[in-house]
């Protein structure tokens, strides 16, 4: 119904924003980590909405891209998984981290998440496997590596990510540190390691 709002924004709540379109304030839900990218007040933002209407209340949801959007909807289509959830889901692990994560089986890190148990977790991963795009998931993975000249076909790189989840890490957690270290591209994989671990 509503695709998405652009306006000024009034003011950041606890839970999202007050936005000002055209003078009428809407009151917005968006997850911790894009309420955390948005400007200050005062500021035009857009964002790309979803209206939650229930038999008692009509809520909007917010989000900063047309893909956190996506997921969020995604997200919607699993058992047991409302609204709230969802946003919850986005404010801890953007959507690159939950595309990596659910590709990798990763119910450890889904796990996290704030209301997600373990046997959720289980289910989002087996309801949305098939729904995720492998490709956009290792280009997000190997952004931070691929920045600093290694790239996903780097066998050192492919090596430290292997050794690093055989010692209990999960793939998620070791993609992230391995993206943080400079000059990965110049290390052996035994150094790629021990500069890893710094970051675990």
């Amino acid at each position: 119904m509503i695709a998405f709002l652009k306006g000024i924004l009034s003011e950041k709540t606890a839970d999202g924003v007050v936005l000002d379109v055209n003078g009428v304030g809407y009151n917005v839900t968006v997850p911790k980590k894009s309420l955390d990218r948005l400007p200050g007040a005062g500021s035009e933002v857009k964002l790309y909405t979803h209206l939650s209407v229930r038999e008692d209340a009509m809520k909007l949801f917010g989000f900063c891209s047309r893909d956190e959007l996506s997921f969020f909807r995604m997200l919607l289509s699993v058992n047991k998984v409302g609204p709230k959830m969802a946003v919850d889901i986005l404010g801890f692990m953007d959507a690159d981290e939950l595309r990596l994560a659910i590709l990798s089986s990763d119910s450890k890190t889904l796990s996290k998440c704030p209301g997600v148990g373990s046997k959720t977790a289980q289910r989002i991963i087996l309801d949305l496997k098939d729904s995720v795009d492998i490709g956009e998931a290792l280009t997000a993975s190997l952004s931070g590596i691929a920045s600093e000249g290694a790239t996903s076909s780097d066998p050192n790189v492919s090596e430290a990510i292997e050794a690093l989840v055989a010692l209990g890490f999960s793939q998620t957690e070791c993609a992230k540190a391995v993206g943080r270290i400079e000059d990965a591209a110049m290390m052996s994989s035994g150094e790629i390691i021990k500069a890893a671990l710094k970051y675990l």
